[in-house]
């Protein structure tokens, strides 16, 4: 197999030994099916040791789009023992599961390890082992366009199996990265399937498969009377070693449901709009060091340009690890979305000139979010990009860990786009604001929404979760508080905040005091 098809066919194959501790597992955990199917069986490893794992079971079903991967297991069963073998060549995302399960009498087992490959991965390989093209996620707007809209395959795979189960009483046991597996449960509870019991267990994946990431066996229970909202983490095969409980808040998971409920008072508004830093894939073009008094672009060009439109720039990993002041710096070509780039040549025609001469390179940018935008475009930037003050953080570390940015030889610092930050007007500002995320009672809360084997544990939705106001007060602060958050939104396209009771009481009558002059002027 080459490694173009093993990719397309997200093709880990399952270890034996994994598969068999795995049907151990899971018939000391009280499981036992009259059916059993491998959807994506490979070599059948799953088939073969729930023959094992579970003799009474009447029939197995193992299908797999690889017609050699059926004839190699069907060379490998030599005494069905009264067990009725099925296999055959199917393509799972044609064939109709809800009416194949119908066909099934007793309890149902389905399990597994479906490809490990995201629909963007196939698309590139221009494969067509996908599922039929729809927004099963709901995503909308620009989320829909961009990095939200991507999705494991497995994810797509898991969900329409338990979708077709239904209130059939059965159980989908499947290895997935965990981060597949919590969406799969998301989505199955926020429509309402029909999901009792569900856990997931750690599986090493490094030592089975070989691949860095973090994996897991997901275990659902259908067709119970009792729905569930919650899973149990376990740091292993079995229920011995509990991590936590994660669930559905709402329409959010949680990744401590025990502990946000002791903090679920900290989830309210966001005084402040958390932004991320400014995105402009090129680099190599766009980025520079400094060498003594010479600019050097990502290629190794030394570069002489105005520096107008350069500034500062921090990473993650410079807010990660205390990696201060900046000592990298970005071309930022726009102040504001859509402003017109082609007044650079007259501010500072030699940036402009540096620009021309890469414009190769950036007109080849890919993202949906440059077409349609003056050329030389970046994303991500307003008013707040240069404030002189920010409070950040990284997106893509665990240490939660909060950072008062200030400006660098007189020019605002900049973001890259796996930070985040909010813009304060002054240091006392941004000290104080620090103080309160950095506090144990906010990384207490962040701990209870963030998993951290994302990709990118820390993002926007989540950061503006958190209530400074109700932080403050718990720490004692809302004297402090009420000076700093009043003019909050200074640098967003609204008024300043009037954000305690009172102002808001106040605020609401005169409104209805206004609204009641309208009524009565002639």
């Amino acid at each position: 197999m080459t490694k173009k098809t093993k990719i397309e066919f997200g093709d880990f194959q399952t270890p034996r030994e994994l598969a068999g501790a795995v049907t151990t597992f899971l018939h000391e955990s009280g499981i036992l099916p009259s059916a059993i199917i491998e959807p994506t069986c490979g070599y059948g490893s799953f088939a073969l040791a729930a023959h094992e794992a579970f003799p009474k079971a009447r029939q197995i079903f193992a299908f797999d789009i690889n017609d050699a991967y059926i004839s190699g297991l069907r060379n490998q069963i030599h005494d069905a023992n009264s067990i009725h073998w099925h296999l055959a060549r199917q393509d799972f995302f044609t064939y109709n599961w809800k009416e194949f399960f119908v066909t099934l009498g007793g309890e149902i087992l389905v399990l597994g390890n479906p490809p490990w490959v995201t629909n963007a991965a196939l698309g590139a390989l221009k494969s067509d082992n996908l599922p039929e093209k729809t927004n099963f996620q709901n995503h909308v707007g620009f989320a829909a366009k961009t990095g939200k809209a991507n999705f494991d395959i497995s994810e797509w795979m898991l969900i329409k199996l338990l979708e077709a189960l239904g209130g059939r009483r059965g159980s989908l046991a499947m290895l997935c990265k965990t981060s597949t597996a919590r969406k799969v449960l998301r989505h199955g509870w926020l429509h309402q399937f029909n999901i009792g019991r569900a856990s997931l267990h750690l599986v090493d994946a490094a030592l089975h498969f070989g691949v860095s990431v973090d994996a897991c066996l997901l275990v659902v229970h259908t067709g119970v009377p009792d729905l569930l909202s919650t899973a149990g983490v376990y740091a292993d095969l079995s229920f011995n070693h509990k991590l936590t409980t994660f669930g559905l808040v709402g329409r959010d998971l949680v990744a401590d449901v025990d502990e946000y409920q002791r903090l679920r008072e900290l989830d309210g508004i966001a005084y402040y709009t958390w932004r991320s830093g400014v995105k402009h894939d090129a680099a190599a073009v766009m980025e520079f060091t400094k060498s003594g008094d010479k600019l050097i672009n990502g290629s190794g060009e030394v570069v002489k340009i105005e520096p107008t439109y350069l500034y500062p720039l921090l990473k993650s990993s410079d807010l990660a690890n205390d990696r201060l002041p900046a000592r990298r710096y970005v071309l930022v070509t726009q102040h504001k979305p859509g402003d017109d780039t082609e007044s650079i040549a007259r501010t500072a025609p030699k940036t402009w000139a540096y620009l021309l001469r890469h414009a190769e390179v950036l007109d080849r940018r890919q993202s949906i979010i440059y077409q349609k935008r003056p050329q030389f475009s970046v994303f991500g930037v307003g008013d707040y990009t240069f404030s002189p003050w920010k409070v950040a953080i990284s997106g893509l570390y665990k240490n939660c860990r909060f950072v008062v940015v200030g400006k660098h030889k007189n020019k605002p610092v900049v973001l890259d786009d796996t930070c985040y930050s909010i813009p304060c007007r002054s240091e006392e500002e941004a000290t104080f604001v620090c103080l309160l995320l950095n506090s144990d009672l906010t990384k207490r809360f962040l701990h209870s929404l963030i998993f951290f084997d994302a990709k990118r544990p820390i993002t926007i939705d989540v950061l503006n979760r958190i209530d400074l106001k109700r932080v403050a007060e718990r720490l004692g602060l809302e004297r402090e508080a009420r000076t700093f958050f009043r003019e909050a939104a200074m640098f967003e396209s609204q008024q300043g905040l009037l954000v305690f009771e009172k102002q808001a009481q106040y605020l609401t009558r005169r409104s209805r005091r206004t609204r009641q002059k309208i009524r009565r002027a002639p």
